[in-house]
């Protein structure tokens, strides 16, 4: 995993977008964006789980799994508008929790006062946990090829709410801004100088 903000910069979003005066965000102010990642080495794409992974889904109540394959030979004909629909900012009321299997993609989480973006790239054995209520999107890379399982609490359901002013009374979405401005008050975390 690898953190650094967003360069903003006009292109195709499955490139870096990494300008070399960056900083490299430290895991730590993501855990104040109430992110959570570790790494957890695959053992087969065909039989990923893992001690680690089971006991994760396992305190966190995540009671259902499936494995997403994002590409153009997976998607066919509707993989560019997929991508779009990925990469459109949204926040969901559920956790979003990705393991990736292989390949390579980008998060990008809205920074503390939501302006700007934070890029998360994950690779193969990379597991992330994004919160409830953070706007969000995500691509693969210029590779277009990612496979991930998806783990959830519920039913497996995907369903993005764009950002705007109903999502913004939503009440996951203040919970979400309270949580991390609360973490930000206790010094959980650290932030990042630019």
């Amino acid at each position: 995993m690898k953190a650094y903000y967003y360069d903003d910069l006009p292109g195709d979003p499955r490139l870096p977008h990494h300008s070399p005066t960056s900083p490299t965000i430290p895991p730590s102010h993501l855990t104040t964006l109430g992110l959570h990642h570790e790494h957890i080495p695959v053992p087969s794409v065909s039989a990923p789980s893992t001690p680690t992974l089971d006991a994760l889904a396992a305190a966190r109540g995540y009671q259902h799994r499936d494995t997403i394959t994002v590409s153009p030979t997976a998607m066919g004909a509707v993989y560019e508008a997929k991508i779009a629909a990925f990469f459109a900012e949204h926040m969901h009321e559920d956790e979003e929790i990705r393991y990736i299997l292989d390949g390579a993609g980008y998060f990008d989480v809205r920074e503390v006062g939501d302006e700007r973006w934070i890029r998360v790239r994950l690779e193969k054995g990379d597991l992330l946990v994004l919160p409830a209520g953070i706007y969000h999107r995500f691509t693969t890379d210029e590779g277009d090829f990612v496979c991930a399982m998806r783990l959830f609490q519920e039913a497996p359901r995907w369903t993005p709410l764009e950002r705007g002013g109903e999502t913004e009374r939503n009440g996951w979405r203040r919970g979400y801004v309270e949580g991390r401005e609360r973490r930000v008050r206790e010094g959980r975390g650290e932030g990042v100088v630019v």
